[in-house]
């Protein structure tokens, strides 16, 4: 009986065994379901707008901080962030804006080492960022740098490490360019007379041109293009190149500077209207940032700002508070106290208030050309 009994223990435990097995087996299934239930259901939630983005220190989220070990201390940063970021602004830049208007995560650059987050695109905007290849990140570079990005997500991607970008993402990606005014200004830097200034024009679109072809050759069919801004408006540019014989608008700014700009911004709408042709099943959408950012100037008043050509973070008061080698974040520069009353917020650079504003006309595409909604067509692609 002890013999028997103790084939019939074998055979329960064996049985229990296999149960507990076959248990432990269904767990480990439905424990696996619902993650990808989760997974599918949080990538449904969330936007696969994918943005690229190459430029200046306008889009600058960090880069040149991050490149080249640049500390940009306080006040920068002072509003949102509470904490230095890289950025050339007292919070949030326009691109920040974007991201928030987008429902993506605000974007990382490139050259930034410590936990990026390239979920949603990349940053590759550097601060003094030109189509000059003598800059010490011109847009060639970006574009490189773009190149060597998608190269290497590939590579990753069969292991599941990277941003994790497919294919389809870097084809329904949006390729956004804010470059061209470090150009306009290094050529008027350089004392050149306003036609040689203009005779440099065409090398600048055609530098322009050969990054939008490489992008579009290697699969980008959403390319948002933005003008300069009205660079004779900026303090810094005020303060430094006004003479008392130089022209000087209605608003008060340096007419040789805006005009350059402007005669740049024709040549860049002509460019797109060009390649828009060319580039099949492509889509170039032109904006405005002139337009945008000289409705700040102009009507300055109507967004609760009081001085429009004077910056908020400078030294040497009224009219620019702009003294060159005592700018923002030197010691002998003082931040005012409240920046939303203010367009400027270094004499080169924007306030988070005006940042929002000029975001804000970016959405709302009454500025670009075509007619296009960035939201529409940063959309999800899966």
């Amino acid at each position: 009986m002890d013999r028997v009994a103790a084939l019939k223990h074998g055979k329960a435990h064996h049985m229990e065994m296999k149960n507990m097995h076959a248990l432990h087996l269904f767990l480990r299934l439905h424990t696996f379901a619902q993650v990808l239930l989760l997974f599918f259901s949080f990538t449904a939630a969330e936007s696969r707008c994918i943005l690229f983005n190459f430029g200046d220190s306008n889009s600058d989220t960090g880069g040149f901080s991050a490149g080249l070990g640049f500390y940009l201390g306080p006040p920068s940063g002072r509003l949102f962030f509470h904490r230095t970021t890289g950025r050339f602004s007292d919070g949030r830049l326009y691109i920040d804006f974007l991201c928030e208007g987008l429902k993506i995560n605000y974007m990382s650059p490139y050259l930034e080492s410590s936990a990026p987050n390239f979920t949603h695109g990349v940053n590759f905007a550097v601060t003094g960022g030109a189509t000059d290849p003598t800059v010490t990140f011109p847009l060639s570079t970006q574009v490189l740098q773009f190149l060597h990005f998608k190269n290497r997500t590939r590579e990753l991607w069969p292991q599941g490490s990277g941003s994790l970008i497919d294919e389809n993402g870097f084809k329904e990606a949006v390729y956004s360019f804010d470059i061209g005014q470090n150009d306009i200004s290094k050529a008027f830097t350089a004392n050149l007379s306003y036609t040689q200034v203009i005779e440099r024009i065409p090398s600048i679109l055609s530098r322009i041109k050969d990054a939008l072809k490489t992008i579009y050759e290697n699969g980008g069919t959403k390319l948002w293009v933005y003008n300069t801004g009205p660079l004779g408006c900026l303090p810094q540019t005020l303060a430094l190149r006004k003479q008392n014989d130089s022209k000087i608008d209605e608003n008060g700014c340096l007419a040789d500077y805006n005009d350059a700009a402007k005669v740049f911004n024709a040549g860049l709408l002509s460019l797109c209207d060009e390649l828009n042709s060319e580039f099949k099943n492509a889509t170039i959408v032109y904006t405005d940032m002139f337009a945008i950012k000289f409705d700040l100037i102009a009507n300055h008043s109507q967004y609760g700002f009081e001085r429009p050509l004077m910056a908020c973070c400078g030294r040497g008061g009224p009219p620019y508070n702009y003294v060159n080698r005592m700018t923002c974040g030197q010691p002998t520069a003082s931040p005012c106290p409240l920046g939303s009353r203010y367009v400027s917020w270094d004499g080169v650079h924007h306030t988070e208030a005006a940042n929002q504003l000029i975001a804000e006309k970016i959405l709302s595409s009454k500025y670009s050309r075509p007619k296009i909604m960035l939201t529409s067509l940063c959309k999800d692609s899966n």
